[in-house]
């Protein structure tokens, strides 16, 4: 018998181009997809340093879940939370689930839509497994 819990979480990458990328963001947050995506890049100025804007992938997961990483041309970037104190390196796969993660909390204490806590919990749970999870869980904690 197999645990539902003990399935691994996938991520998709969204195609660059097109009818699924374009609807991507609505589809996961409707009428506030701008405020979101919005949101990501506000906190990507904010926790990244050498941040300059730049093209984000979008991934889908397989428990419903969604998160944005900026393709930056780089291995890794810098991460640095003023709240808590981490100073470190990631990947940008990584920062994009960190700042995603950060997004999703902050909306959900600024809204009653309970969406917001559900993507967190959906990104976290598939952070867990994230080869870079301590890195993630240092700078969100």
């Amino acid at each position: 018998m197999s645990d539902a819990s003990q399935v691994a979480i996938t991520a998709d990458q969204v195609a660059s181009g097109g009818f699924q990328r374009m609807h991507c963001l609505p589809s996961h947050f409707g009428t506030a997809a701008l405020r979101f995506e919005n949101a990501v890049y506000v906190m990507a100025e904010r926790l990244c340093p050498d941040y300059r804007g730049g093209f984000w992938q979008f991934y889908e997961l397989s428990n419903g879940g969604f998160y944005m990483a900026p393709q930056l041309g780089r291995e890794t970037v810098a991460i640095s939370v003023e709240t808590n104190g981490y100073d470190g390196r990631m990947s940008c796969d990584a920062a994009g689930i960190t700042i995603c993660l950060f997004v999703f909390s902050h909306l959900s204490f600024m809204s009653s839509d309970s969406r917001w806590a559900e993507h967190f919990h959906q990104l976290r749970d598939f952070a867990i497994s994230h080869r870079e999870a301590a890195d993630i869980f240092a700078a969100i904690d």
